[in-house]
């Protein structure tokens, strides 16, 4: 388990990390997401004991990182994002180097180190030198560098970086099967990949958490309207009626005039007002034949904009505010010292 409780990183006057919280279970598959500079490197580096937080603590399976460094490093498999591997050496040499910086025994090493091999399908090449592999290999070199010594929890940062979309579906898929086994923090600016991936996910914009919560359900929950795709015959035009006979609709607009015959048209309604039934019920006494409905999914990637967008307006307002404040605290100084100015003349 991963207790991070009230953390703030600060640079000088700058503050990377703004007293966050979370928790990451046993055996959680958890995202991190934010755009750049939003803090995601910084709360990495912290949990993985290579910086230290100016305030707060965290805890890996109850190990402090900065009381008990060397027990909670010993927890953790990291992959760093640029994946910096020894390119003049075999992989195998690699990952048994990775083994022996882990203090492994000679006695275990050479069983662990052929176990990694294995699991991240690496056998076959096991006697390659790592310049000459491809990118994807390279990736999975480094994510069984992390691997070596089983640590319980692995922190992978961009693990598809870079990768074409087969690599891709292959550290998917690796990443999907590590977490049977660990506890993962898989960072990432690729949506896609963390709603396939992540179990949990935590959205991070300009060092604050702005949102803790399931792919699907931080969709639903930034979701403001359902739209629905309708496709029909409608030989008397009676579409254009239906809004009245059903009060949830917000809008019906026709946005194609298919070369068949048919129409296609978007129909809104509230977030929480469903009308694929009325629809159902009510187009075919009107003598609308239905050819196709369907509704607009909203993605992680909306959400995402949604809530990063939202955190920037309310900071936005706050500092638009603040000075606002101070202008006015300015103003009744510059009045108080006029008075007593006046005062003094007099």
């Amino acid at each position: 388990m991963i207790e991070v409780k009230n953390v703030t990183k600060k640079y000088g006057n700058f503050t990377a990390v703004d007293n966050i919280s979370f928790t990451v279970n046993d055996g959680e598959v958890i995202g991190l997401l934010g755009p750049n500079g939003a803090g995601k490197s910084t709360t990495m580096n912290m949990m993985t004991g290579f910086i230290e937080q100016t305030d707060g603590t965290i805890q890996i399976n109850g190990y402090d990182t900065i009381k008990k460094t060397k027990q909670a490093k010993k927890q953790i498999g990291y992959m760093p994002e640029n994946v910096p591997l020894y390119p003049e050496l075999t992989v195998k040499e690699f990952v048994s180097y990775m083994a022996e910086l882990k203090l492994l025994s000679r006695k275990t090493r050479k069983e662990n180190v052929q176990e990694v091999l294995k699991e991240t399908g690496l056998t076959e090449v096991q006697n390659k030198i790592i310049r000459n592999l491809s990118r994807g290999y390279k990736q999975r070199v480094s994510m069984a560098g992390a691997l070596v010594g089983n640590p319980e929890v692995l922190i992978l940062d961009e693990p598809t970086v870079g990768l074409d979309p087969k690599q891709i579906i292959e550290i998917r898929n690796l990443i999907k099967d590590l977490g049977k086994k660990h506890t993962v923090i898989v960072s990432s600016h690729i949506l896609s990949e963390i709603s396939q991936v992540c179990e949990r996910v935590i959205i991070l914009n300009k060092g604050k958490i702005v949102a803790i919560d399931t792919p699907a359900n931080l969709e639903e929950k930034t979701k403001e309207q359902n739209v629905l795709y309708l496709t029909v015959e409608d030989s008397e035009g009676k579409m254009s009626s239906i809004k009245e006979k059903i009060k949830d609709i917000i809008e019906i607009t026709m946005i194609k005039d298919n070369e068949d015959g048919t129409k296609q048209y978007k129909i809104v309604s509230e977030a929480q007002k469903d009308v694929r039934k009325s629809l159902f019920e009510i187009l075919p006494k009107e003598g609308i034949t239905i050819f196709e409905l369907k509704k607009a999914e909203m993605t992680l990637e909306d959400a995402f904009i949604k809530l990063v967008d939202t955190t920037t307006e309310k900071n936005k307002d706050k500092k638009e505010s603040k000075k606002q404040e101070s202008k006015k605290e300015e103003s009744k100084k510059q009045e108080k010292k006029k008075k007593t100015e006046k005062g003094g003349e007099k």
